[in-house]
């Protein structure tokens, strides 16, 4: 990919460009806070986008879901809203580095006020990547990167599905990877929200082992009814990836 400007003009101090590779798109990413994981990876992918169709990444981070999702859709428009000021600049960043800023805005501010920034009903699709963790009153940094990724610190799972419901228009879709322990209370914000959920997958790192994470998509005032998708399993017993996981890279 051809950049005017050089590399030190979108890297700063502790940070990194890595390849996505995909449509020759690469991210900034700083080692010390966070990097993007698997379960971004196969979000995106899980996430049914239609043609002309506008799209909000919500905890988008350093926003490699609406990266990925300009590759593999062909959403009118992608959002991604991201909290820590520094991680939002960084993934705008990458947006500009890969001459991708008229087809994703990234936006520093907080969940909790999504519906005054976009206003209700204004996106078909949305998708979220939260934090997994519940803070539970303790000693937590709400200051460190890694803590406000993993830790509802900044915002609770109730938040997330809440938001997400309003921001979509009717029968708009929710697409949301999260961990199975909490999946009883997952469902029970949906449906609370009359965000149905309608399509669920449980992603096991290896066949053998238990399921570290779930995939589930949810429509706005949907009928009630849900497909139980196919395991995905990430790893052979060889420590390789699968060959749904390979495609799921290549496609």
């Amino acid at each position: 990919m051809e950049n005017q400007s050089s590399m030190t003009d979108y890297l700063h101090e502790g940070e990194r460009l890595d390849d996505l590779q995909r449509d020759g798109l690469m991210i900034i990413q700083n080692p010390s806070w966070f990097c993007f994981g698997m379960d971004a990876v196969l979000l995106s992918a899980f996430a049914r986008v239609g043609e002309g169709e506008r799209v909000i990444d919500l905890c988008t981070g350093n926003g490699v879901i609406p990266l990925l999702l300009s590759a593999r859709t062909k959403a009118s428009h992608i959002d991604g809203l991201e909290i820590q000021k520094d991680i939002a600049d960084m993934a705008d960043r990458s947006v500009s580095y890969n001459r991708l800023s008229e087809r994703i805005t990234i936006t520093d501010g907080d969940l909790k006020d999504a519906v005054e920034i976009y206003k209700a009903g204004s996106f078909n699709v949305v998708t979220c990547n939260p934090p997994y963790l519940k803070e539970d009153g303790g000693l937590i940094n709400p200051t460190d990167h890694k803590a406000v990724a993993r830790h509802e610190i900044m915002l609770s799972l109730s938040d997330v599905i809440s938001v997400s419901a309003k921001l979509l228009v009717s029968g708009g879709h929710f697409y949301m990877v999260h961990r199975p322990f909490r999946l009883a209370e997952i469902f029970s914000e949906m449906v609370k929200e009359r965000l149905e959920p309608k399509r669920m997958r449980m992603v096991y790192p290896a066949a053998a082992k238990e399921p570290n994470m779930v995939l589930i998509e949810g429509v706005r005032g949907g009928n009630s009814g849900m497909v139980v998708e196919k395991p995905l399993v990430i790893y052979t017993e060889d420590g390789v990836y699968t060959d749904e996981v390979r495609e799921l890279y290549e496609n």
